[in-house]
C-alpha cells in the first residue's frame, strides 16, 4: 500500500481534518483558506440526490446521483457518513477517501456533528475534528447579517440553530473560538501540522527508527 511523505521525508497515513460550525462563523472562509495555503490537502466532494444548480459541475461539487443510486451505496456500504436534509440526501463516498488516506493525503470535511459522529464510528483513528465558535451570539448574528444572504427571519432561524449545533462542542477534538480570522486560521493550521505527526500516523516510523539504531551499533 502507497503512503504519503511528510515534511521529514517519513512516510504517513493521512488523515480526515472535519470542520464544524454554526452558519456564519466561519467555517466555510477558513476552509478555503486551508485549501489554498496547505500543501497535501483537498477537499471531501459528497455524493447528493439534489439536482445539479447552474455552475456546478458533477465530480467537483458534489457526485450528482439518483435516488436509486444513492440508496444502493447506503446498503452497500459505499458511504462513510449521510444525512438527508430538506428531502434530499447527501453522502461521503469511501473509497476515494481512503485511497487518499493509504497515499499521505489529507482530506477536509465541511460536515455537521451528526456526520462527524458517523465517520467517528466508521475510522475512529483517522478523524481529527474541530469546532468553531463566534466570540458571541452578538457577534454571529452580525456576520449573519454582513453577508446580507438571507432575510431576517431565515437570520432568526440560523440563530435558533446555531445554540443546538453548539451543545455538541464537547464532541470534538478541538475548540478554536473565531476573533479574528488570522488567528483563528492559524490555530486551525496548527492543529493540523500537529495531527500530521502524530506518532500512529507516521507509519515510516518504525523502520526509521531500526534504521537509526543499526547505525549507531556499528
Amino acid at each position: 500500500m502507497a503512503s504519503g511523505r511528510g515534511s521529514d521525508s517519513l512516510e504517513r497515513r493521512g488523515l480526515m481534518f472535519v470542520l464544524s460550525s454554526p452558519s456564519g462563523a466561519g467555517k466555510t472562509t477558513l476552509s478555503r483558506m486551508l485549501l489554498d495555503k496547505i500543501p497535501g490537502l483537498s477537499m471531501s466532494v459528497s455524493a447528493t440526490t439534489r439536482p445539479m444548480r447552474p455552475g456546478e459541475t458533477d465530480g467537483h461539487d458534489y457526485h450528482f446521483v439518483d435516488r436509486a443510486r444513492f440508496t444502493a451505496m447506503v446498503k452497500g456500504d459505499e458511504l462513510l457518513e449521510h444525512a438527508t436534509v430538506f428531502d434530499n440526501s447527501y453522502g461521503t463516498p469511501r473509497a476515494p477517501v481512503e485511497a487518499a488516506l493509504s497515499s499521505g493525503k489529507d482530506v477536509l470535511f465541511d460536515i455537521d456533528w451528526q456526520g462527524t459522529q458517523q465517520l467517528r464510528e466508521k475510522a475512529r483513528a483517522d478523524v481529527v475534528s474541530v469546532f468553531i465558535l463566534p466570540p458571541s451570539a452578538a457577534d454571529l448574528e452580525k456576520r449573519l447579517h454582513t453577508r446580507a444572504q438571507d432575510s431576517d427571519e431565515v437570520i432568526r432561524g440560523r440563530m435558533d440553530r446555531a445554540s443546538h449545533e453548539m451543545s455538541h462542542w464537547a464532541e470534538y477534538d478541538y475548540i478554536v473560538v473565531n476573533h479574528a480570522l488570522e488567528e483563528a486560521f492559524g490555530e486551525v493550521q496548527s492543529i493540523l501540522k500537529a495531527e500530521r505527526l502524530k506518532r500512529e500516523r507516521r507509519i515510516g516510523l518504525t523502520s526509521f527508527v531500526r534504521q537509526l539504531q543499526k547505525q549507531l551499533e556499528k
